[in-house]
């Protein structure tokens, strides 16, 4: 009697098993067969960037931006702030040492009581200045400091994006974020090489010390005569300064569980230019993040060749040549060019002294008004022509010419 129930129960079960794997398959929520690690051979990225509604869209990343100045940037600082902002994202603002505090309380009481970053308390500035010295590991130490503050107040971000005064978006957030979301979330954009050809010999021998570690006035950084070798114990890398981290990293470099960026740290504080050279060497000698680089400043930049200390000041005939290097950022431009009012008509929509209009602006734009003065639901993006290029520069990026052969190595 009990065994002629074993038939009818076993393909009853087996019935439910394939409805249930049916179910799984086409619901919204369903299981997705793309791996976000990076160990494939390739990564995908969408092939045709338009606007998707909600439910289908993947969830939006958030963004850690540090914006950085020095003295006479207070304006800037604003102007740039603006053009990057928006209410997912989180934004520490820091106006070093060397400015007037007149101008750090005027940039602190501007961001204090403008009524969008009140309303969502994203944005901070770091009211006790540091000085910071470029060429020093100052300017390091800062970024390490905003880094910090970003994850000791919480906040579900993805990535860390540092960017000065002299930085300015070439896309919208709303492209910047749709385009992210397709992003595996551990990519580390970083611009490095192990080829440091001349710098062995004028950065990585001669020992420096930055005046900006202890005293209270900037001055510039000055030289030991002894000379040190090259380090055995690990090796180094340089690029470019600016980069796009992932939290991951960022944890790692601030926690150091295993005792590596502490002690790349200490090598750097004597080393000239070590924001070109400390995060790089971190991560290329890191086994855990070594394979989550991709080769990219996400910076357009005018240098000359072979490249001086300090690239071009970027002016309008500049404007075709940055559009179609597809980059999200460009710099280095001079304050208050007309440059930068032709990337805000053209490219940003963005009017004077107003927020970048995104998915989450229920304003209307009439008579001069802004329509981000009008908050809407903020997990809505409306990407536009920017996204598009960004997707073009994420497809040459992550291609399998460009992505593993140009990591640490």
């Amino acid at each position: 009697m009990e065994r002629k129930w074993i038939f009818p129960l076993a393909i009853g079960s087996l019935i439910s098993l394939f409805l249930l794997f049916l179910t799984t398959l086409t619901r919204p929520g369903g299981i997705s067969f793309f791996s976000t690690k990076t160990a494939s051979s390739t990564i995908f990225v969408e092939s045709k960037l338009r606007p998707i509604s909600i439910s289908s869209a993947p969830p939006p990343p958030r963004l850690a931006y540090l914006i950085s100045g020095s003295v006479g940037d207070g304006e800037m600082l604003k102007r740039t702030l603006q053009a990057l902002y928006h209410p997912i994202n989180r934004y520490v603002v820091h106006l070093d040492l060397e400015s007037s505090p007149k101008e750090r309380l005027d940039l602190h009481d501007y961001v204090t009581n403008h009524p969008i970053f009140a309303s969502f308390g994203n944005v901070r500035m770091i009211t006790k200045a540091n000085l910071v010295t470029y060429r020093g590991p100052t300017m390091v130490a800062n970024t390490l400091h905003a880094a910090a503050i970003l994850l000791r107040e919480g906040g579900d971000w993805d990535w860390f994006i540092n960017l000065s005064a002299s930085d300015y978006p070439l896309v919208t957030q709303d492209d910047l974020l749709h385009t992210f979301s397709y992003l595996p979330r551990d990519l580390n954009f970083i611009d490095h090489t192990s080829n440091i050809g001349w710098k062995e010999f004028q950065r990585a021998k001669p020992i420096i010390i930055d005046p900006g570690l202890y005293m209270t006035k900037k001055a510039d950084v000055f030289w030991v005569t002894q000379r040190r070798s090259v380090p055995t114990a690990f090796k180094l890398f340089t690029g470019s300064a600016w980069m796009a981290l992932s939290r991951p990293f960022i944890d790692f470099c601030i926690w150091g569980w295993d005792n590596l960026p502490r002690t790349v740290l200490m090598y750097y504080a004597n080393f000239i230019s070590s924001p070109e050279g400390y995060f790089h060497t971190v991560i290329c000698n890191a086994q855990e993040f070594r394979n989550t680089t991709v080769n990219s400043d996400l910076h357009f930049i005018s240098w000359d060749n072979p490249p001086k200390q300090h690239p071009h000041h970027l002016n309008l005939n500049d404007m075709s040549r940055m559009i179609d290097s597809n980059a999200p950022f460009a710099r280095k431009f001079p304050r208050d060019d007309p440059v930068l009012d032709k990337i805000d008509s053209d490219l940003l929509l963005r009017g004077p002294g107003m927020l970048v209009p995104g998915g989450w602006c229920n304003g209307k734009r009439e008579n001069g008004s802004d329509p981000c003065s009008v908050v809407g639901n903020t997990s809505i993006l409306r990407p536009g022509p920017g996204a598009k290029r960004l997707e073009k520069l994420m497809t040459f990026l992550l291609s399998n010419e460009n992505f593993r052969p140009r990591q640490c190595k």
